[in-house]
Order: structure tokens, then sequence, then C-alpha cells
């Protein structure tokens, strides 16, 4: 089938090109292009029609990215009576909301400010304004009300009463469809126009054609680079630094830890009701109690992410990260050596290794006793007094010197990204740019594991939209 074609002159919004070139009646079907006719009225011109420009209203506010942030920064921009487009380039809104958690999304966490608050880094201060717009408690009722009930676990932490992030996912996309937002997928941002000291337009590739598209402000919230495989690709970034904002070198955190000769045996082995304590240049700085596992090239799991934070810091200072670990932290020196007497006095003829089993996972023992520098098929009751103090210590102290982290692909967060110095934090606000905004893990702000970055994503994405409803 052949298709008639138009080649409509240009249409400049705010001194800048929106609309040219030839455009098949195919595209137009899909979506409608602007153009400025003979008597210089603004039309849209679609497959069958031409519309005036009241017809077809252009968007007020463009939001960047439909992820947390994305979704609460349209969901409050519409709600301040403003026409919002929010644009998305995967296939479908909130890709890596979806899998967070492992399926389960941690929201938030129930910790007031004063806790909470020493979880946020760089410099908790830069995030407060947010938080006390949107706090933890506001967020729970919010998802209550959006049809998602919570629960909260261990440590504070909070999640859907479903255990399902999609249900998480799906509530945010109708609260933002039920407030107007025109949500459109396929749609990847390629740049941010400037002039005189605005976001003018940004010129975005939907459906295969370049369009530039302007509005009256604009909010990023692009994410950062963790899980690439659900878009993240440090898009924001680049629009930043081109439009005078510093940005701090970005790099995974909350991820897994590589060791120095990692056991090819233990490649794996998960561990619960352990300990680790990190140390820095042969300091002690952290430890914490939980699960853990160990990997093909070293050590993954709640525990260590809670640890990687500092020790990321640290490899990226080029300083020495050892981890220890302690299998047994339940158990003090004394209980540990009365009950090793007991059970080595129960079965003198054991082998070291077949009395372990009662101790540890029998995957463990070899490389725990080559740790310890025993032999497994020695007896229990040849065992000097040297070589029990031996086993003992290793119990507690399993040292494993740290020689590097994951990449982006295990990342949970970006750290790093648009200096929090070149954002009014009162509003989310650049103060480079007057119609600009920023939200989510675009931002210089990340924190431990725990539910505290999502609470980052939806404060700073609920600020910045109602923000930018305002100018």
């Amino acid at each position: 089938m052949s298709y008639e074609c138009w080649r409509p002159p240009v249409l400049y919004w705010n001194g800048h090109p929106f609309c040219t070139g030839t455009v098949a009646r195919s595209a137009l079907e899909r979506s409608p292009v602007l153009y400025r006719n003979a008597a210089g009225a603004s039309q849209f011109i679609t497959h069958n029609k031409i519309l005036p420009l009241r017809a077809m209203q252009l968007p007020d506010i463009i939001v960047i990215g439909a992820g947390p942030a994305g979704l609460l920064a349209a969901g409050m921009a519409a709600s301040g009576q403003r026409r919002v487009w929010l644009l998305e380039k995967m296939e479908k809104p909130a890709r890596k909301l979806r899998i967070t958690g492992k399926g389960r999304c941690n929201i938030t966490n129930t910790k007031p400010w004063n806790d909470f608050e020493t979880h946020v880094f760089p410099l908790p201060r830069y995030f407060k304004p947010a938080f006390m717009n949107f706090p933890n408690t506001a967020l729970m009722r919010f998802m209550e009300a959006a049809g998602v009930p919570v629960t909260v676990e261990r440590g504070g932490r909070v999640f859907p009463a479903s255990s399902r992030a999609q249900d998480v996912a799906e509530a945010l996309v109708r609260w933002v469809r039920s407030k107007d937002v025109d949500i459109r997928c396929h749609t990847e941002v390629l740049r941010l126009i400037t002039g005189n000291g605005n976001i003018t337009a940004l010129e975005a590739r939907i459906n295969g054609r370049l369009q530039t598209l302007p509005a009256r402000a604009f909010i990023v919230a692009t994410g950062g680079l963790s899980y690439p495989a659900t878009g993240a690709t440090g898009d924001g970034f680049r629009w930043a630094e081109a439009a005078g904002h510093t940005v701090t070198p970005p790099y995974p955190s909350l991820v897994s830890l590589k060791t120095v000769n990692p056991p090819a045996a233990l490649n794996g082995l998960a561990l619960r009701n352990v300990s680790l304590t990190l140390f820095i240049e042969g300091r002690a700085v952290a430890d914490d109690f939980g699960e853990m596992a160990f990997t093909a090239d070293g050590v993954d799991g709640p525990l260590v992410l809670r640890l990687s934070h500092k020790a990321v810091d640290a490899l990226r200072q080029n300083k020495k990260v050892t981890l220890e670990l302690n299998c047994k932290p339940a158990l003090t020196n004394e209980q540990l050596h009365a009950r090793w007497q007991r059970e080595r006095a129960a079965f003198p003829g054991a082998p070291l290794s077949a009395l372990l089993r009662k101790w540890l996972p029998g995957q463990l023992i070899p490389p725990f006793l080559a740790q310890a520098g025993l032999p497994p098929d020695k007896k229990t009751a040849q065992l000097g007094f040297g070589e029990q103090q031996q086993l003992m210590a290793a119990f507690h102290s399993w040292k494993m010197d740290v020689s590097g982290y994951g990449g982006y692909e295990r990342a949970v967060i970006t750290a790093g990204g648009v200096s929090m110095k070149d954002i009014d934090h009162k509003t989310m606000r650049s103060r480079k740019i007057g119609n600009l905004f920023f939200a989510g893990e675009v931002l210089g702000l990340h924190a431990d594991t725990g539910g505290y970055n999502l609470q980052i994503a939806f404060s700073t994405g609920y600020l910045a939209g109602k923000s930018a409803a305002g100018i």
C-alpha cells in the first residue's frame, strides 16, 4: 500500500523547531504532527484530518522516566491541574520497580527521621526537605489508598502484603492514569534543548521518528546505571552535565563483593544467622548479622549488601578491605569451648570433618578447616590444646580479603549522580536551569538497603512534581 506524504513547514516554539520533514501517513496513524499552515495558525496533521492546536494540546510539564520517582512526579504535577506527559523509552513503566527486592519490593522503612537519616548518603540534610514533604508514614498511607496493603517486617522494612512488586507498580500506574497523565512508552529522549536560561524543548525518538517536544517545565527521573536490562543507561547524567551541572562520577552500590581466591566449592552456598565485620585498613568500621551467600567470585546476599556501601567507598580509595565471618555469633567463646569439649568427649575417635557436620554445612567444612590450618582426617581426640584454640578461633574469625565489587548488572543502586549542591533541596529544582527538576536515582543521593532508596525516589519525585506544577 502506498501512502501520501506531506512536507509541512517548520513550526518554531520559543525559537526552536518543533516538527519538520516528510511525514508518512503510516507514521501519522501512530502519532500526529504539529505544523504552521499558510495563514500562520498552528495545526495538527493526523492520517485522516487536520485539527486546530486547541484540539490536541501540548503538555505543560514533561517527566522523563517512568520509574517510581517519575511516576510520583507525574501524578503530583498533574494534581496541580497541569497537562503532563510521562515519557518512557521501555515498553512499559516501572521495569526496575517490578523486580526490586527479588520481586517483593521493599517500599520504605518505618524508622523516624532521626534514625532514617543515618542510612542516607552523602549528607542526609540534602534529603530532609523531600522526606518531610512526603515521609514514610505518608507513603504507607498512599499505598494503602492505592489498593496496596502493606506489612512491616524485621528492621522496620515495609513490603506489600502480597509480597508482589508488580502490585506496587500497577497501583502507581493506575494512580497516574487517574490524574490524566499521558504515559508515552517507546519514547527515547535524546537531548534537552536550552535557551535563555531554560529548557525550551526536548528531542525524542518516538516510534523511530525524531520529534521536538516543548513544555513549560521538565523533570528528569531517568534513574542511574544499575540493572541496565531495565533501560538504565545514565542518560540523565549526560543531560545534566550538558546543562552545566556537576555530576559526581557514578559507581555501583549495594553490590556483591569479590574476594581473593574464593573457594570454588562454596559457590552457591547460603548461610543464615551469621555475622560479618568489615575492616578497612585493619580497623573494624561496621558489622551486621543476617544472611549471606558465597558466589563464584566472592560473597553476596543481604548481609553483604548492607556492608558494601562502605566497602566500595574504601576500595575506590585503594584502601585495604577485609571481611571477617563469624559462623557462630550466638555463642560466646566460653559456650563454644564448652560445647566442643562435650562433643569431643562423646566422639573421641571421629575424624574432625565428621564431627564438624554437627556444627557447619558439609560444603563449608573443607574450606573452613583449610582456613583454620587443620587436617580434615585428624581424630578429634588427637587435637592438641593449640589446635583446639585454632579451631575455636576459626568459628568466630574467618578472614576474607576483598579485591573488588560487582558491576551495574548486579548492583541494587547507583551512587554518585547530579550534585545536590546544584539542586534546591526544598523544591528539587535545578539551581542552573529555571524550569528543570531532578528526582530519584539520577540525584547524588543513595542509601543503605532496607527500603531507604525507594523512599528517596518517592519523596524526591513527589516534591519535584509538586514544585514543577507551581511554575
